[in-house]
């Protein structure tokens, strides 16, 4: 009889783990809401006090100087109490806990205490924040995220104008939504996986009822390997004049309609009546601003830097939205550059070759991003600094997409492809049925 107990003890030993592994492998969510959360969340509340303690987070409510006499003695209180805290939430890739600081606290310790928690409680990463006064956010990662890109923990639903790119090291898919955040700014050294990521955003849209319009200034190298899908594509300077004039004009077009239907915006109107969205990428933004000196040139170069910026001050309300990018952005490209980073809400910054084009990306929002940014390895290829909700920021990965597949998916998709018929001569001529 105890033998018979015994094989089936462990066979159901050997079942459970064949079966953890095979759904660890295929969704590590239930992998780990199953098996290492519990288990995370119970060393969080048992050490919890002790962590505290070792790491100057517990507080006193006695002062901590006495008088004995006429000498007066300071010392460390003995008996102190820890910050209360939430029971550990659990996230797809980790836990989170609120803490309530003490009067008088500030979060620098437990900042400072960030290590301490993730050796602690045995986590891949411990990050700290204050989302409000008096609060601190105490977000741990079981694993690291970024090693597996193309299959965040979180499936977001596909929604126009919103792409999954890849994952973040929360373990959340990384989503560009430009109905949220109208306009980005990407920029990344060579191999650093900016054409990755612009790859993957252009794979994303592909399907959706969305206009791609392309200006690659480097003879359309990269770009012109999605050319199916777009619905122009400039290549040189003096085209992507064309290009961005005609959307400027369009732009104008949709204003006059938005103020007859007496709508603040073209989500306002009905749905018959709505324009399409356009979404505009610019590939390599210092070939529209660096020039021989020569006045054509020069003159070319402030017409595209005016028309981007009324395309990134107008274009939210009106469906028109922008994607700039480069390996360096820098004042010295000339004052248009800093006053069009003002309108571009959304920032990417991969690894940079100097610190300047960091700054320019990250600097006027989170000066912690920039030294993140900054840390950023040449083998980490298609990591990168992403802002996010209230100001912040976090790090995250793109998905591998190659060229064959970014080809062939503008292929599959080639016949969504709208006609913009302000723009005749520079509109790609592909079979597009009644479209064309």
């Amino acid at each position: 009889m105890n033998a018979i107990v015994l094989a089936f003890a462990l066979a159901l030993l050997a079942w459970l783990l064949v079966v953890g592994k095979e759904l660890q492998q295929r969704r590590p969510d239930w992998h780990w809401y199953l098996t290492g959360y519990p288990r995370a969340a119970l060393r969080v509340v048992f050490t919890w006090r002790k962590v505290a303690h070792l790491n100057d987070l517990a507080v006193s409510h006695k002062p901590n100087r006495r008088v004995l006499g006429d000498l007066a003695v300071r010392g460390e209180p003995l008996r102190t109490r820890t910050p209360r805290y939430s029971f550990p939430r659990a996230t797809p890739n980790g836990l989170e806990l609120l803490v309530r600081l003490h009067p008088g606290q500030t979060p620098a310790p437990f900042l400072g205490a960030a290590d301490a928690f993730a050796h602690t409680w045995r986590m891949h990463a411990v990050r700290v924040t204050s989302p409000e006064r008096g609060v601190v956010l105490i977000a741990a990662t079981a694993s690291d995220p970024l090693e597996h890109p193309g299959r965040p923990a979180v499936r977001e639903s596909a929604a126009l104008l919103s792409a999954v790119v890849g994952a973040l090291e929360s373990g959340r898919a990384w989503v560009m939504d430009f109905r949220r955040v109208p306009h980005w700014l990407i920029v990344g050294a060579t191999q650093s996986g900016k054409s990755t990521l612009i790859a993957r955003l252009i794979t994303e849209l592909a399907p959706q009822p969305v206009a791609l319009v392309g200006v690659d200034c480097k003879g359309g190298m990269e770009l012109g390997l999605v050319e199916q899908r777009l619905s122009a594509l400039a290549t040189c300077r003096s085209e992507a004049v064309t290009v961005l004039g005609a959307l400027v004009t369009d732009m104008q077009e949709r204003m006059t309609l938005c103020r007859e239907a007496g709508a603040r915006s073209i989500w306002d109107l009905p749905e018959k009546q709505r324009p399409v969205p356009v979404v505009v990428i610019v590939d390599e933004l210092a070939e529209l601003y660096l020039t021989n000196g020569s006045r054509e040139q020069r003159a070319e170069a402030e017409q595209c830097s005016t028309y981007l910026l009324r395309l990134a001050q107008l274009g939210a309300a009106l469906g028109v939205h922008l994607v700039v990018a480069g390996q360096r952005v820098g004042s010295d490209l000339g004052p248009g550059v800093t006053a069009l980073r003002a309108q571009l809400g959304g920032r990417i910054c991969h690894r940079v070759n100097d610190p300047g084009t960091a700054e320019m990306a990250l600097g006027d929002l989170n000066k912690d991003a920039v030294v993140v940014a900054q840390s950023i390895g040449e083998t980490e290829q298609g990591v990168a600094v992403t802002t996010g909700d209230l100001g912040g920021w976090m790090r995250g990965r793109s998905r591998l997409t190659t060229t064959a597949e970014v080809h062939a998916t503008a292929a599959e998709f080639a016949d969504l492809t709208p006609h913009l018929p302000y723009l005749p001569y520079l509109t790609n001529e592909v079979d597009r049925g009644d479209d064309a």
